[in-house]
């Protein structure tokens, strides 16, 4: 657990660093629950809800002054906090007058902390573009951060922790908040496939040897990639099928069985997404590679990894072959959002490695995740959230050309089921 590492350096206001964090944390978690409890009590009691909402911003403050503070850990534990605050509430109102400070804190622990605050600080980047939605403010945050975010990536000698979350943050964050011209999501799209491509086979065919550490950067990567690809015109996936796809399935033969599998869900992706576009011819080479890890009984492997492998490869060689999904049902408060197909998993799976266990609450109640899963407005409101305040991030959301630009996109390609049990 990343907050396991909070030590008991005192901040400015006298609570030790692991105190705020939790406090942070234990707020959110209660603050809808017991504002519900009250509610049923008493007929609703505002003052105490709005109290505990003035607390939980307060501790927040001080967080976000600790990202400036002198001590490594002490912004560490920040970060922390702000992560966990982030995955588990809407924070619009809050983070839209402090966005610019939020991102510059960022920026400062990308540019200059260490290998962990690095790969927590670039966490936090996608979160607060999650946080901050497709419009104006996201696109502005994203300009300043995906350079940073970038070069950390593509620099062989910094972290690996650092740069996989990098990764990570830029198909997030990208995918979010990328202007409508098209010209960020070249770049991200150029600066992910410069580090994933590295495991591609050399001329002679074959595969270079991994360093420690390099298949899970190159999975995530790609994955990040596989997350921007699913915007991407049709003419522009025309060309990235025929680049990837061949040089993709040689990599189905790397050593590392979390790669292969990352390997083998984006060659599912882009069959799909070229039978979109009558762009995919069935491969019986592909097929059979697919069927051999669908059945591996390799015993050097692990028996876990073995089981792990088949079970993704059965997925992807059936869908393949029988171009049939197997469905799955996420289930939040009343409702639910069918993942049935290849792009909905992608980006599923995308919030949720963002978001971790919060993911089911932003589905719940964020208006950016309602619109991509195709929801509509919320059900009902987050108790945090005043009814004025969700309208107005709506209004905010919906008036943006930017937004409009991206959900005209997602809708071409997204099925738009989601019900209510």
């Amino acid at each position: 657990n990343p907050r396991s590492r909070m030590n008991g350096v005192k901040g400015e206001s006298g609570a030790s660093d692991d105190e705020l964090a939790s406090d942070v944390l234990s707020h959110y978690s209660s603050a809808s629950e017991s504002a519900s409890v009250v509610d049923e009590a008493t007929g609703g009691e505002p003052v105490d809800e709005q109290t505990a909402q003035e607390e939980t911003e307060d501790k927040l403050k001080q967080c976000i002054d600790n990202l400036m503070d002198k001590s490594a850990k002490t912004r560490l534990a920040a970060l922390d906090s702000l992560g966990g605050a982030f995955s588990s509430k809407l924070l619009y109102d809050f983070l839209l007058e402090r966005r610019l400070t939020v991102s510059d804190c960022l920026e400062r622990s990308l540019r200059k902390g260490g290998g962990e605050e690095q790969a927590a600080a670039a966490t936090v980047c996608a979160q607060l573009c999650v946080q901050l939605g497709g419009g104006d403010e996201g696109e502005e945050g994203f300009k300043i951060l995906r350079p940073v975010l970038s070069a950390i990536m593509i620099d062989g000698c910094a972290s690996v922790a650092a740069r996989q979350s990098c990764a990570r943050a830029l198909g997030m964050c990208c995918y979010v908040s990328a202007a409508e011209d098209g010209e960020d999501l070249v770049k991200s799209m150029s600066h992910l496939e410069s580090v994933f491509t590295m495991s591609y086979p050399n001329r002679e065919g074959t595969l270079p040897t991994p360093n420690a550490g390099t298949p899970g950067l190159h999975g995530a990567a790609l994955h990040a990639w596989a997350l921007l690809v699913t915007l991407c015109p049709a003419s522009r996936l025309t060309v990235l099928l025929d680049l990837h796809l061949p040089k993709l399935q040689a990599c189905l033969e790397s050593s590392d069985v979390n790669y292969r599998i990352a390997v083998g869900e984006t060659i599912a992706l882009l069959v799909e997404l070229g039978r979109d576009i009558d762009r995919f011819e069935d491969s019986d080479t592909l097929c059979e590679s697919l069927k051999g890890l669908a059945t591996d009984g390799n015993k050097h492997r692990a028996k876990n990894d073995r089981r792990k492998q088949r079970t993704i490869f059965r997925e992807v060689l059936h869908y393949i072959e029988n171009e049939d999904f197997s469905e799955e049902k996420i289930r939040f408060g009343v409702e639910g959002i069918y993942i049935d197909s290849w792009m909905r998993r992608r980006v599923y799976d995308a919030f949720k490695e963002v978001l971790e266990s919060g993911v089911r609450h932003h589905l719940q109640f964020n208006p950016l995740l309602r619109d991509i899963f195709g929801l509509g407005p919320p059900l009902i409101l987050d108790s945090s959230v005043k009814s004025s305040k969700i309208s107005r991030f709506e209004k905010h959301l919906f008036n943006s050309a930017a937004f409009k630009a991206r959900t005209k996109l997602r809708n071409k390609v997204r099925d738009k089921r989601a019900d209510v049990m």
